[in-house]
C-alpha cells in the first residue's frame, strides 16, 4: 500500500524541483560569497595585531601583547586626534550635501518622459563613478588651476572676477571644491537605488493623486517621496556607517601642502603613522576603533529609526 505524502515530504520534493531548476544560480553566487569569507571574515584573527607589539619578522608567535597601549598611544597623539576631527567634519559635510542631491537626481530623472535623451543623461551621469580618483583629480587640477585653469578663465573673461580663486590650492576653497567633486561622483550612482524604488511604486497612488486634482510636484510630494521613504532611511543608516571613514585616494590625489591641515585624515593617518612606517599594530588599531565606531553609528540610528516608524536596517 503506497504511503501517503506528509506535509514535509512535499516541502523536500518541492525543495529538490526547485533546486534542479535553479541551482546554476546558486553556483554563480559561490564566487561572491567566497570573496566575502577570505577577504572579509578570513581577515578577523588578524585584528589581534591591534593588541601586539606585531614585527612581522617575528609573526603572531613571537610578538608580545601589550593589551590596550596601542590605543592609548594614539589617543594621546595630537596627530590623531587632527585627523579624526578632520574626518568626522568632512564626512558629516559630505553626507549633509551628497545624501539628498542623489533622490532630487532620481525624481528629475523619473519625470522625464523623452526616453532617449533620459538614457543618454542616466549613462552620463553614472559615468564618473566609473573613473579612479586619479584621473578625477588631474582632471580638476587642470581645470581649477587660479592662473591657467578654464574655470577662472571664464569667469574672467565674464567678468565674474577679477583674479583666479585658489579653488584647490587655499584650504577654505579646497574644502568647498572637495566636498562638491565627490558630490558629482557618486550622485548618479547614488540615484540608480531610488530610481529602482521609484519604479516599484503602483501606478494606481499616481492615478488617484490625478484624480484627486493633484499636479506632478504634489505627486512628487504627497506620493513618490513617502513610498522611497524606507529605501532613503536604508542608505542614510548605512551612510552613517561610514562617516569614520576616509578615502585615502581621494585625499592623497587632491592634496597639497597648502591644503595639509584639511587634507589629513584617517586614511593619510594610518598610512604616515602606520603602514609606511611597517607599524602595523598602530594601523591595525586605528582600522579597528573606525569599525567599532561605524557599528556603533549604524546600530544607534537603526534603533533610532525603528522608535520613529520605521522599519529600520537590522
Amino acid at each position: 500500500m503506497q504511503r501517503k505524502k506528509t506535509g514535509q515530504d512535499r516541502k523536500r520534493h518541492n525543495l529538490r524541483n526547485y533546486l534542479q531548476n535553479n541551482w546554476q544560480l546558486y553556483v554563480l553566487l559561490l564566487v561572491p560569497v567566497a570573496f566575502v569569507l577570505i577577504f572579509k571574515y578570513a581577515a578577523y584573527p588578524g585584528l589581534r595585531i591591534a593588541f601586539m607589539n606585531y614585527k612581522p619578522a617575528k609573526g603572531y608567535a613571537g610578538s608580545p601583547w601589550v593589551g590596550f597601549e596601542i590605543f592609548q598611544k594614539i589617543f594621546r597623539d595630537k596627530d590623531f586626534l587632527r585627523a579624526l576631527k578632520n574626518s568626522l567634519v568632512f564626512n558629516f559635510l559630505d553626507l549633509m550635501v551628497g545624501f539628498p542631491v542623489p533622490v532630487i537626481l532620481a525624481l528629475l530623472l523619473n519625470e522625464l518622459r523623452f526616453e532617449k535623451y533620459k538614457k543618454v543623461s542616466q549613462t552620463i551621469l553614472y559615468l564618473p563613478h566609473f573613473l579612479s580618483w586619479v584621473i578625477i583629480a588631474s582632471v580638476a587640477l587642470n581645470l581649477f588651476k587660479p592662473e591657467t585653469g578654464l574655470v577662472n578663465i571664464l569667469l574672467r573673461n565674464t567678468g565674474a572676477i577679477q583674479q583666479g580663486i585658489p579653488f584647490l590650492t587655499e584650504k577654505w576653497h579646497w574644502a568647498v571644491t572637495y566636498l562638491l567633486i565627490g558630490v558629482w561622483q557618486n550622485m548618479g550612482w547614488g540615484s540608480i537605488i531610488y530610481l529602482a524604488a521609484i519604479t516599484g511604486i503602483s501606478m494606481d497612488l499616481y492615478e488617484a493623486a490625478t484624480i484627486d486634482g493633484a499636479g506632478r510636484l504634489r505627486k512628487i510630494w504627497n506620493v513618490t517621496l513617502p513610498c522611497i521613504r524606507g529605501t532613503m532611511v536604508t542608505l542614510l543608516i548605512m551612510n552613517l556607517g561610514r562617516v569614520m571613514g576616509s578615502n585615502f585616494e581621494r585625499l592623497d590625489s587632491f592634496g597639497n601642502v597648502q591644503v595639509k591641515d584639511f587634507q589629513y585624515q584617517l586614511a593619510i593617518y594610518i598610512y604616515e603613522k602606520g603602514l609606511s612606517g611597517g607599524n602595523f599594530s598602530r594601523a591595525t588599531a586605528v582600522g579597528l576603533f573606525q569599525s567599532l565606531v561605524g557599528l556603533i553609528l549604524v546600530l544607534s540610528s537603526d534603533r533610532v529609526s525603528k522608535a520613529l516608524g520605521e522599519d529600520g536596517l537590522l
